[in-house]
């Protein structure tokens, strides 16, 4: 895991870059970072760069950084993003469904029916790790980077995400076509991981399918 600064609606925020390694020894960049040199040699030395993944309308920023470095690989977008960037070349729409490439090692469910937001969780097989963007926010007291005032001010007073693992406020101001929304939630749970891997905050080592639920309460229970 590899993790990156980032400034959104006037807060520093950070990301973070999950590399998963394939049996043949090929890597998947879910939600790619900005990278230079030294992190290249960091990835070249764990395997072949295959495949580049976008998995959310707002986790696109640095996937040309890696085609560039990485011109072989395949670019796996985000349902949304071949609209939101046109600029941003790709092979191939992430779907319900895992590539065959990769199916056995990752599953994967399409969060769709959402206002303002997609993305495509992921389950790690082998070790029943959930790999999410948006959909679960952990930002709080522990949080090992200084927080600043306007961050602080949004997640403890207005979206109440302080402490208190959320998905995304972008998420929390439209649900959408519940129904829908539902079947993907559904099928995330029934994975019953073991510890969720986030795109921001403090990963979750225990507790997944409690905190999961009582954080989508609002579509689960609609």
């Amino acid at each position: 895991m590899l993790e990156y600064p980032i400034r959104f609606g006037g807060m520093d925020l950070f990301a973070r870059t999950t590399i998963i390694k394939l049996n043949n020894g090929e890597l998947i960049i879910h939600d790619p970072c900005r990278i230079d040199d030294s992190i290249k040699k960091e990835i070249d030395s764990l395997g072949v760069v295959k495949f580049i993944i976008a998995p959310g309308n707002y986790h696109h920023l640095f996937v040309t950084d890696f085609q560039e470095k990485y011109p072989n690989a395949e670019t796996f977008l985000c349902p949304g993003l071949e609209k939101k960037r046109p600029d941003v070349k790709f092979d191939w729409i992430l779907g319900a469904k895992p590539d065959p490439r990769w199916e056995g090692v990752l599953e994967q469910s399409l969060i769709q029916g959402t206002r303002y937001i997609w993305e495509v969780a992921f389950l790690h097989i082998p070790s029943k790790t959930l790999i999410l963007v948006d959909l679960l926010e952990n930002i709080g007291d522990d949080y090992r980077h200084k927080a600043g005032l306007l961050l602080q001010f949004w997640w403890k007073y207005i979206f109440r995400m302080w402490n208190n693992p959320k998905a995304a406020p972008e998420y929390q101001m439209g649900w959408g076509e519940k129904n829908i929304v539902k079947i993907g939630l559904n099928k995330i749970l029934s994975w019953d991981a073991e510890r969720v891997i986030l795109a921001h905050g403090e990963n979750i080592e225990n507790n997944v399918n409690n905190i999961l639920r009582t954080a989508w309460k609002r579509v689960l229970n609609a």
